[in-house]
């Protein structure tokens, strides 16, 4: 089955997509110049017109957002903000200030030409998300998606003692949203097949913790979680599709794909290992603040 075998619910058709800021078409897509068949799997996706590239979807991207509660005095980071659909989402709650790290330069040229009415300052640095370069204790809000689940081991803690030093010590909140392994007591050897399997289609090495790990990982690097909500990881399923992306633009994407073989072969390669391993992956988004010296 590949992503044109849409068969729309009643209730899905009346859905409509958030993103009301699209992507440049003067400005480069990730990964431009690559074969379809090499580029890592979410370049391959970007490229096709997917812009909700988070393994909870639109829908865990919003329940973090609510539960972070920004406002106008919040300073906000994106650790690896992509193609900018969160930034949007984030910046009409009007923060302070808005700055996204990426590595990409494409994505940094995106994210640069964001713009909103209001006050929000929106600026983008190009840095690794272990490395910002921004002043400590910059922020009042951190926050990553899917991105830590492509670093091994010892980068994610780096990158969330990162986030940690670029916090506020009062009222500072992180949150991550991320690729997760069902349940917590999952055979290593079935957690490290499923890993081999996403990094063999996705062509990035996809490194997911269980529930327990992910919260394990925050609380080893100074913070106290508040907050924990896990969904399906349905990113490539045809609901879900309509429910992120709305329904003209998945129909597009759909279309891209029936007129590019060497993508097509890709989605239906990571499709399939998505739903092999269906039972063992989910979506997961941590709330947390800072742990105080009490605590």
């Amino acid at each position: 089955m590949t992503l044109v075998e849409v068969q729309v619910e009643s209730e899905a058709r009346m859905a409509t997509t958030d993103h009301d800021q699209p992507l440049r078409k003067d400005l480069p897509a990730p990964g431009a110049g690559l074969d379809a068949s090499r580029m890592p799997g979410h370049w391959v996706l970007a490229r096709l017109g997917k812009r909700v590239l988070r393994p909870g979807g639109v829908e865990l991207t919003r329940w973090m957002l609510d539960t972070l509660d920004i406002g106008p005095d919040d300073r906000v980071v994106e650790l690896a903000g992509g193609l900018g659909a969160t930034a949007a989402l984030t910046l009409r709650r009007s923060p302070a200030g808005y700055t996204a790290v990426d590595r990409d330069p494409a994505a940094v040229a995106a994210l640069s030409a964001l713009t909103v009415p209001g006050r929000t300052h929106i600026r983008a640095v190009r840095a690794d998300a272990s490395d910002t370069g921004l002043p400590d204790g910059s922020a009042t809000v951190v926050y990553a998606e899917a991105m830590l689940t492509m670093q091994p081991q010892p980068a994610k803690r780096r990158i969330v003692r990162e986030a940690r030093r670029l916090l506020t010590d009062v009222g500072g909140r992180c949150a991550i949203h991320e690729m997760c392994l069902l349940p917590d007591g999952i055979d290593p050897a079935l957690a490290d097949r499923i890993a081999r399997d996403l990094a063999d289609t996705i062509h990035v090495g996809a490194r997911p913790l269980t529930a327990a790990a992910w919260q394990e990982l925050l609380t080893d690097e100074g913070f106290t979680v508040t907050a924990r909500r896990t969904t399906p990881m349905a990113l490539l399923e045809p609901r879900r599709m309509v429910a992120d992306e709305g329904l003209v633009p998945a129909l597009a994407i759909a279309r891209r794909t029936l007129r590019d073989p060497a993508a097509r072969r890709r989605v239906r390669e990571m499709r399939r290992v998505f739903r092999r391993h269906q039972a063992h992956l989910g979506a997961i988004s941590l709330i947390a603040q800072p742990t105080t010296p009490a605590e």
